[in-house]
């Protein structure tokens, strides 16, 4: 497999001979609001089937110059606008005025998406239901990091499960973390390591935009995409700008929480190059909610930058790189300024991230094929102490390496049996080892898991229909045989007022470790392990899943309303049970396999846009998640097996609202709902195990910004606003050096107030 994705390394190389030729064939214009008439800057134009695209200027004017000739289709898109295209006939030296005039689409009916098959499509057209978090929406909840911002999704929670350090996982559908994949530029590299503090750690002045897929969706990504797909879109360079800004936080109105962003992109006159710089650095003191001594929220000190470039060798190839560099310190615990063997409990870590990418594109001049070529890899340097009581042993270092590279080719038929289709397919090659040691305990956990993985689909479309088929067989080092999991998805979308779609997809988990292996809880003043049972199984899933998309208008309010049902019948479930001490004393929980688990439930989301200066957005999630035995999780014989997941609320929801009197003021208001959750409260700090009954949470902020304009493209945004206003915090945390770190739940922070500027050229 690595052989074959190396020579095809060096074949499509040998494309890059294909250079532009100077046709000095070119297009200018404008692109205007159709019921204003006014210019629309930054507009995106693009040369269809090919790589080749600008932005209008601040003015809302364009040039693109050099074109290949002969019959081309152009398309004009605007972030609130239906995209518009124009036919064309470039002629060798001669320049055409193309000019555009775009209508408003406030609920982004035409946003464009692409890990729904890879390929750039219309979101109401997708054959999976995919959720986009804007930077946009970024912006108007104050989400400066990637775990603040995922919560405002349908079937989307992230949760804090270490009182200590901070340790954070996002549930899709209820599934936990290690059911999701998390992709960076829809590649698959952020590893089980990476993934224990990784939502914190992403800054959002990165990342262009999320996109969220519920449910196993594609087979052109993992088989252990059985919760759902998050894909983290990196900023590209799109036109010469530059934005330096600041979010300083008082939690509870006193602890300061401070970060520092900016970000610059460069593009080069003819738009064949491009190069954007990105970074943050973020500074935040432990929290002491319930004045104990120890921190509810751990010391903070992360450092970002990285840059995305990118090249075009002609209209019909390119080359992308990215890469990123993380650099974090993280403490909890208590007397910060003493080392952590010294004091009552520490959890003390200390990553250094490297990352990157690179993607080779290739289309043919009929635009029928095009070939992606791409490689990914990361790094993860992590320095940890997990202990307490003094105990000098705690230390341990991790190192892990993660590489991906794969080979993807499309085809277009005009018509393939029935319909016009897209036939995908490709192979992938993943690696990962990662090495954990705590040499105190004499523990040592390595681990080494390498996976081959080829996919095929076709996806049969119109206007009206996308029929998609696929499959991918992954082996995987750690099983004996190959597994071959299935995909189909359907979409029948009669008129434009309604959209139906179907989807199964199977999946796999392989016996490993995942991020929360490589976490250590603390309970009691002791360590708790986790091992991997010798004989654990591949766990599997079957997921099912059907909606209902309506669009409608009633007067000049407009409306999308969205049912999806959800059903995922997991075999093999993965469970922690007690297994007792070491020969030194220190607590063990062991990994084995349980009956299996269903989960099932209903998401509504809703979009009200009465006109462009209003916009509410909504999402609720009710569902059942139970394990099919019963399941024992502490050795406390009082305490009956019970067969509900633990920390998964039957019902949980979001909103968001921003109101924009005029063109300079912008009003926000956000809030998550958690419905009641049972929770384990285990022996330290209380007497004995028990389960806990959760409250419910309404976690709600609100959001003012005004800006000052200096020019068509210079302006300074001052902000300001309250998170968690009701202050919807836990109330029971555990006290002193006995408390269960993992007795945490509902939202991660009390009530914060901020204020906050950004000035951009």
């Amino acid at each position: 497999m690595k052989k074959y994705i190396l020579s095809c390394w060096l074949l499509l190389l040998c494309l890059v001979s294909a250079k532009a030729q100077h046709t000095d064939a070119n297009i200018m214009g404008h692109v205007l609001e159709s019921k204003t008439g006014e210019h629309i800057p930054f507009a995106t134009i693009v040369l269809k089937g090919t790589n080749l695209g600008v932005q209008t200027d601040a003015t809302g004017h364009y040039f693109m110059k050099d074109l290949p000739l002969g019959k081309h289709t152009l398309i004009a898109s605007a972030v609130g606008y239906v995209n518009k295209e124009i036919q064309v006939e470039i002629i060798r030296n001669k320049t055409l005025e193309i000019n555009f005039s775009l209508t408003d689409d406030p609920i982004k009916l035409n946003e464009v998406v692409v890990t729904s098959n890879r390929n750039g499509t219309s979101r109401m057209k997708a054959p999976t239901i995919v959720n986009v978090l804007s930077n946009e929406l970024f912006t108007q909840t104050n989400a400066n990091t990637l775990s603040q911002g995922l919560v405002f999704q349908p079937g989307v929670r992230v949760e804090t499960n270490c009182q200590n350090c901070g340790f954070s996982q996002v549930r899709i559908n209820g599934l936990e973390g290690p059911y999701s994949q998390i992709l960076i530029d829809s590649r698959p590299i952020f590893s089980s390591l990476a993934g224990v503090y990784g939502l914190e750690q992403i800054p959002t002045s990165m990342i262009d935009r999320v996109e969220v897929v519920r449910g196993g969706g594609s087979a052109l990504f993992g088989a252990n995409a059985i919760g759902g797909v998050i894909n983290i879109i990196t900023k590209e360079p799109k036109s010469n700008s530059a934005s330096v800004s600041n979010s300083t936080n008082f939690i509870y109105g006193k602890t300061p929480d401070v970060q520092t962003s900016f970000n610059a992109s460069l593009v080069a006159d003819d738009y064949k190059s491009g190069l954007t710089f990105f970074g943050a650095v973020r500074e935040r003191k432990e929290f002491d909610y319930d004045k104990d001594g120890f921190s509810e929220l751990p010391k903070l000190s992360q450092k970002n930058v990285g840059l995305r470039g990118f090249y075009r060798f002609s209209p019909y190839s390119k080359v992308t790189a990215e890469y990123h560099n993380i650099s974090e310190f993280r403490r909890g615990g208590d007397q910060m300024d003493l080392p952590p063997h010294q004091v009552q409990i520490a959890e003390q870590l200390d990553h250094n991230i490297h990352s990157g990418n690179i993607n080779f594109n290739w289309l043919s001049q009929d635009y029928n094929h095009k070939l992606d070529l791409y490689a990914s890899a990361q790094s993860v340097d992590r320095k940890s102490y997990y202990g307490a009581e003094k105990d000098e042993k705690a230390y341990g270092k991790t190192d892990d390496i993660s590489v991906a590279t794969g080979l993807q080719y499309n085809y277009n038929f005009d018509r393939l049996f029935f319909m016009p289709s897209t036939f995908t397919s490709g192979v992938e090659y993943a690696y990962n080892h990662v090495n954990d040691k705590v040499l105190g305990y004499n523990r040592e956990q390595e681990q080494t898991t390498k996976t081959a993985s080829a996919f095929i689909q076709n996806e049969w479309k119109n206007d009206q229909w996308s029929i998609l088929l696929g499959a991918r067989m992954d082996k995987h080092n750690l099983l004996k045989n190959a597994v071959f999991s299935p995909r189909v998805n359907l979409r029948y979308g009669p008129n434009e007022h309604f959209n139906f779609r179907a989807s199964y997809s199977s999946g796999f988990r392989a016996p490993q470790a995942f991020d929360e292996d490589l976490h250590i809880d603390i309970a009691g003043g002791e360590p708790i392990f986790i091992e991997l049972d010798p004989n654990l199984k591949e766990e599997r899933s079957h997921s099912f899943s059907a909606s209902g998309d309506f669009y409608f208008n009633i007067g000049d309010v407009r409306f999308n309303i969205l049912a999806e049902g959800f059903y995922t019948d997991l075999k093999n479930v993965f469970v922690l049970n007690p297994k007792g001490t070491d020969p030194k004393g220190k607590n063990i929980q062991i990994k084995t396999n349980g009956e299996g688990a269903v989960v099932k439930g209903l998401n509504i989301e809703g979009r009200i846009v009465p006109g462009r200066k209003f916009q509410l957005q909504f999402g609720a999630t009710l569902q059942s998640s139970k394990y099919k035995a019963d399941y024992e999780w502490s050795e406390d014989k009082t305490i009956k097996p019970q067969r509900r997941m633990f920390k998964t609320p039957d019902s949980y929801g979001y909103l968001t609202a921003v109101y924009k009197p005029i063109n300079a003021l912008s009003l926000s208001l956000s809030g998550t709902y958690t419905g009641n959750m049972l929770v384990q409260h285990r022996a330290g700090y209380i007497e004995k195990d028990m389960e806990v009954e959760t409250p419910k949470f309404f976690d709600m902020g609100t959001k003012v910004a005004y800006k000052f304009y200096f020019g068509p493209q210079s302006n300074l945004e001052l902000n300001a606003g309250v998170l968690n206003i009701f202050n919807s915090f836990q109330k029971d945390f555990d006290k002193g050096e006995k408390r269960d770190s993992d007795y945490i739940y509902g939202p991660s922070m009390p009530r914060t107030v901020y204020v906050g500027l950004k000035f951009a050229i």
